[in-house]
């Protein structure tokens, strides 16, 4: 659903930000507080210079065989193959040559994708988060700068929980046996490996908010190259800023 050529406003090429991280980490909860520290929380959509755009809206339309099992939460939404990659790239391969583009809206509760899209006009900084946001490496390379929010498992677990029982309307027995048959695994086998061959990473922890109030958002996300960091540095860091 990426926007068509000649949609191109001024140029504008954004710096694009990957964030990812497991299940609940709080990705959402980052992006959100960067742009509240940005001062664009409350900017129209149309002027935002820092938007975020999230993995969860390009899960692909299921057939209905999937879509039965989804209801059962029998199907595995956190594997690379639920995701929708091709779109994925081609949408922020739009964004990047500064094109309007429309993003999906998928419906949690029926397990599909909705009518409705959203638009994203062309901003300086796009914030790009999900679980395998750095799964493809196509994907992967073309972000300029990658964030990883780390949290403890059992607060990931907890707040999936809440959240899918109170927003997606799911039983407290549905959403173990999905953490336990697909969440937990597929963290292991695609989402932790990820960050092993990041080549500039920074980790999510209680320096990065005053780092973010210590620049604009223009010298932020332009000049500022992190180093590389090690895995160990992922798993020592304690995030406990996060709600």
């Amino acid at each position: 659903m990426a926007g068509d050529s000649d949609q191109t406003v001024q140029n504008r090429k954004p710096f694009l930000i990957g964030v990812g991280g497991g299940t609940a980490s709080g990705k959402s909860s980052v992006c959100t507080k960067i742009v509240q520290l940005l001062g664009q929380n409350e900017i129209d959509h149309h002027k935002r210079q820092v938007v975020i755009v999230s993995q969860d809206s390009f899960y692909r339309v299921l057939t209905p065989e999937q879509k039965g099992k989804a209801m059962k939460g029998q199907f595995n939404f956190d594997h690379p193959d639920a995701f929708d990659n091709e779109l994925i790239f081609n949408t922020l391969r739009d964004i990047v040559e500064g094109k309007i583009v429309e993003i999906p809206v998928y419906d949690f509760v029926t397990h599909s994708r909705k009518s409705e899209t959203v638009t994203v006009y062309p901003a300086d900084v796009v914030l790009f988060e999900g679980i395998l946001a750095f799964y493809v490496q196509d994907i992967r390379d073309m972000f300029q700068m990658k964030l990883f929010v780390d949290t403890d498992a059992d607060t990931r677990l907890s707040r999936r929980v809440l959240r899918d029982i109170s927003e997606r309307q799911r039983d407290l027995e549905q959403v173990l046996t999905q953490y336990i048959t697909f969440v937990k695994p597929a963290f292991e086998e695609f989402c932790l490996p990820q960050f092993q061959i990041l080549q500039r990473s920074v980790t999510i922890s209680r320096s990065f908010i005053p780092f973010l109030k210590t620049f604009n958002y223009r010298n932020t996300f332009t000049n500022i190259r992190p180093k590389s960091m090690q895995m160990s540095s992922f798993q020592e860091e304690q995030k406990t800023w996060l709600p």
